[in-house]
Order: structure tokens, then C-alpha cells, then sequence
């Protein structure tokens, strides 16, 4: 049978557990949901900008709202003074409208269209410039408006050749003759990357400080650089995510399913911590050990990061009703309320690994103890749609009118995949917050 991967939580998620407030609004809101936790995003947010005080380092934190579309995390952005990283024109309408200033965003994504350029300089948003047309297409647009652009130049990352994104190292000389001239503030560099390897982020943001330098020599201003995002969350125990990956085969999963690789669902360095790390390491070749904190600080460059899934972290989860349990050969398949389009995963031909949490409906017989392994199916006709492929040992038979609760759904799963498949409406966004010795909700502001 497949190891356990129980959920790392909080205090307030575990007493919500044990509330009738989940079965009231399954019933109330005829279908899946999703919970979010406002003020788990205050504290994620906190904690990174606590690091940068720690540290010494003039940073700002950006959160990355393609992690999740609810309106209440914007919101909150906003009131704190956070950063957003947007993408598209609908992102930056969403966190304009939610009261964060224009100069409080930045724009990213490739070739970006010039609506969304024209909006972002009359803004006075941030802009990483992705290719040298993009460049292009901002200085005439700027011109033609009477306005300065502010531009982030955006690095191809050696570690990354085959990205399509960013500038490589003749584009980015190119970018910069082209910046001195033209109606843009270059206020430094920016790269992602793939994967969460620490080093790599310290290495390559130590390399940008030497671009700030150059550009400076060209009379440009060049005084921040982003890291991007790519702050990993801890999901579950170590052990457990050891034993998993030792012992996981295809018989684990119902019809033997595979896949090409799972998120780290542990990680021993994850969200502020990750950024504390980056801080206190010298970059390879920097000498004398001088940690990347050192070098900003001397060369006065402020550190700009944009985690999504970070600041999420316990932030929300994601409840379906058991509405059809199937006895297989050793295992169930139950049949939820929902689709796996609600929990975005399979989007990465993967799966999101922690283990549902059942609660009971209270109707009905004691269930048998367990293990009792099952796995998770949509209400919808295909064979492929599994929330769970995996057989999860559950502490007891599931029954119908029970709800398995997707812990920690907040980043990324929510939202990334969703679609109204077979007519069936989009999980709401139920906002809960403790007032006293109970817990009052209300429906999250985001216009689906």
C-alpha cells in the first residue's frame, strides 16, 4: 500500500476541520468550494520582508497574483503596501481596482501586448522587457505618449539556454545602447528560473549586480535587480516524503498510472527561509567569502522578489463532497463533486500528491477502520479525470455525503486549470476569518 503524506497545517485549519461551518456551506453552496485564509498571506508576506530586515537589504516583495485569482490576496497586497507581479492587462485592471498603486506593479511575461504596455506606462508600472521588438515597441510607445517607461531588463539565464524568455548576453548590450537614448528609466535586470536550487538564484542575482555596474557606466540608473520567484513550499514531513519516493510504484496508483515527475513536496529550505538562504551565501567566485547581502549593500541595489506560491503557503484549501464510492479489486474509487480541473496539478501531466483530509458526514453506521485505500474520481465522463490516481490509505471507508478537504491549494491549484466542463459552474472562493470562538465567511470579491 502507498505511504501516508498527511498534510502539513495550522492551528486554524485543524479547528476548522472539526466545524460544522464545511458541511454547511458544501450543502449551502451546492458543490466544491475553495477556502481562503487571508490572514495566512499577512504572515507569509511578513516573514519575507522580515528576512530583508534581518539582512540589512533593501528588498521589496511582489506577489506573484497568477499563483491565485482571488481578489482578497490582492486586497491585501494593497493595505500592506506588497508589490504584484501581473502578466496580462485583466491582472493589472484586477490589482489597480483593488487599490495597488500603479508604481507598486510590475509587469511581466513575453511580448506583451501594447494595450496592456500603454496602461503599465501611464501607470508608471515596472515593466520587464522580455526581447529587443519588445524594447521597440515600449520607446515609441513611451514617446508617443509624453511619458518615461521603467524598464527591467530581462535575463536568458546561462543555466536556462533553451528558455524562451529573456535576453541573452548581446541582446542585453544591445537593450542597453538602445535605453541610453530613449524615453526609458533602466532600473536593472531580472531573470526566473526553473526548479528551486538556491545557489543558482545567489549565483545569477551576484552576476546581475555586475550588469547594474555596466549600465551605470552608461549613465543609466540600473539600481535593482529580481530574483523572480521560485521559493518552494514544505508541504509534508520529510520522512514521509522519503518513504514515498522510495517505495511509490505503479501499483500504487489506480491503472497503474505514471507520470513524468512530482513537485518537491518536501523541502527542507522553503518560502522566507529560502530567501534568508540566498541572502547569507557567497556567490561562486565572489572571494573572501562576501555573502550576496554584502554585495547589494555595497553597490546599492535594492532586491525586488516575486513568490506566489510562498505567500500562500496555508493560505486556503480546497473541499469536494463524496457524492459515489466503488469497490475495486484491494481498493474504492470514490467519485466527487467536482473536477480535477480544480486542482491544477494534472495540468503538468502530474498530481498533487498531499493526502485529502475525510470528514465525516455524520450520517449513517460507523465506518470500518482502515486503512481503507481509494482513490479520486470527477463527476464528469472521462476516464482521465482523477483528482487523486494515487490510493490513498484512509483512516476509515469514505461514504457518501463525507468531504475530503485538499489542504494547502492556495498556490497555484486553484484556479491555474479551472473550466466549467460539462456545464458544471467554478468552485467559489469562500473567505473565512476566526471572529471570537467561531468562524464567519464570505464570498471572495473576484468576478468569475
Amino acid at each position: 500500500m502507498t505511504t501516508a503524506l498527511a498534510s502539513h497545517t495550522t492551528p486554524e485549519v485543524r479547528s476548522l476541520l472539526g466545524d460544522a461551518l464545511l458541511h454547511e456551506l458544501s450543502h449551502g453552496l451546492g458543490g466544491p468550494y475553495h477556502v481562503l485564509f487571508p490572514e495566512r498571506f499577512d504572515a507569509c508576506a511578513a516573514a519575507f520582508r522580515a528576512v530583508f530586515a534581518e539582512a540589512g537589504v533593501d528588498g521589496q516583495v511582489y506577489f506573484a497574483k497568477k499563483a491565485n485569482k482571488a481578489a482578497v490576496y490582492v486586497e491585501r497586497a494593497a493595505v500592506a503596501g506588497l508589490g504584484v507581479d501581473v502578466a496580462s492587462h485583466g491582472e493589472l485592471r484586477e490589482a489597480l481596482a483593488a487599490g495597488v498603486r500603479g508604481e507598486d506593479l510590475v509587469v511581466t511575461g513575453p511580448a506583451k501586448a501594447d494595450d496592456l504596455l500603454r496602461v503599465a506606462v501611464l501607470q508608471g508600472a515596472l515593466i520587464a522587457v522580455d526581447a529587443l521588438d519588445e524594447l521597440d515597441r515600449l520607446i515609441v510607445l513611451a514617446a508617443g505618449l509624453g511619458r518615461r517607461a521603467r524598464v527591467l531588463l530581462r535575463r536568458l539565464p546561462a543555466e536556462q539556454p533553451h528558455s524562451r524568455f529573456g535576453l541573452d548576453d548581446g541582446e542585453l548590450a544591445a537593450a542597453l545602447r538602445r535605453c541610453v537614448d530613449g524615453p526609458v528609466d533602466m532600473e536593472g535586470f531580472s531573470f526566473h528560473l526553473s526548479g528551486y536550487d538556491v545557489r543558482q538564484r545567489t549565483d545569477l542575482a551576484a552576476e546581475s549586480i555586475g550588469w547594474c555596474t555596466e549600465a551605470r557606466a552608461l549613465g543609466l540608473r540600473a539600481d535593482r535587480i529580481s530574483v523572480g520567484g521560485g521559493f518552494a513550499v514544505d508541504y509534508v514531513d520529510a520522512e514521509d516524503w522519503r518513504r514515498f519516493e522510495e517505495s511509490s510504484r505503479p501499483e500504487h496508483f489506480h491503472a497503474g498510472k505514471s507520470f513524468g515527475g512530482f513537485y518537491p513536496y518536501h523541502s527542507p529550505v522553503a518560502g522566507a527561509d529560502a530567501l534568508r538562504t540566498i541572502l547569507a551565501a557567497a556567490p561562486s567566485g565572489s572571494g573572501e567569502g562576501t555573502t550576496l547581502a554584502e554585495l547589494l549593500r555595497s553597490a546599492g541595489v535594492t532586491l525586488l522578489v516575486e513568490p506566489g506560491r510562498a505567500l500562500l503557503d496555508q493560505a486556503g484549501f480546497t473541499v469536494f463532497r463524496v457524492q459515489g464510492v466503488k469497490d475495486r479489486d484491494g481498493y474504492a474509487v470514490l467519485t466527487v463533486d467536482g473536477s480535477s480541473l480544480s486542482l491544477s496539478e494534472q495540468w503538468f501531466d502530474s498530481e498533487f500528491l498531499p493526502d485529502p483530509v475525510l470528514v465525516p458526514g455524520g450520517a449513517g453506521p460507523v465506518a470500518d477502520a482502515g486503512p481503507y485505500p481509494a482513490c479520486v474520481g470527477a463527476a464528469t465522463c472521462l476516464e482521465s479525470d482523477m483528482l487523486t490516481w494515487r490510493k490513498i490509505p484512509f483512516p476509515v471507508r469514505p461514504a457518501v455525503g463525507d468531504l475530503l478537504v485538499y489542504l494547502n491549494t492556495a498556490g497555484y491549484q486553484m484556479d491555474s486549470n479551472e473550466s466549467p466542463f460539462h456545464e458544471l459552474p467554478l468552485p467559489p472562493k469562500v473567505v473565512v476569518e476566526p471572529s471570537g470562538s467561531r468562524f464567519r465567511w464570505r464570498l471572495d470579491r473576484h468576478p468569475h
